[in-house]
């Protein structure tokens, strides 16, 4: 005789919870996540450089930040340097201001070909 299973069909009438389905993301979501990234200090002095160039000349700038386990790029132009908040100040693409804290900076990329 042969046993028939039903694989993954057994499982789904579990799926029809709403608090079973958003704990299920919650922990896909966890599984992504990754620890803050650790900088040494010529990987800093590097960025530091690449920002006040790009403040400076007005170019166009990547900043990729770290948030909650993830990373986020953020585009646009530097708009300022707050060394008592320790933050960079930056105008978006879209023309929204926004602020990222000096610790959040995982890497920065500057182009200089468009201005």
């Amino acid at each position: 005789m042969r046993i028939r299973d039903r694989g993954k069909l057994k499982f789904m009438p579990a799926h029809f919870m709403p608090e079973h389905r958003a704990l299920l993301r919650e922990l896909a979501r966890d599984e992504l996540r990754q620890p803050h990234p650790l900088l040494d200090e010529y990987e800093i002095q590097e960025m530091e450089n690449k920002i006040c160039c790009a403040m400076e000349y007005t170019y166009p700038v990547i900043i990729s930040k770290w948030a909650d386990g993830f990373t986020y790029e953020e585009k646009g132009h530097i708009h300022f340097l707050d060394p008592i908040r320790k933050e960079v100040r930056m105008v978006t693409e879209d023309g929204s201001a926004i602020a990222i804290n000096f610790d959040d900076i995982v890497a920065v990329e500057v182009d200089k070909r468009v201005k």
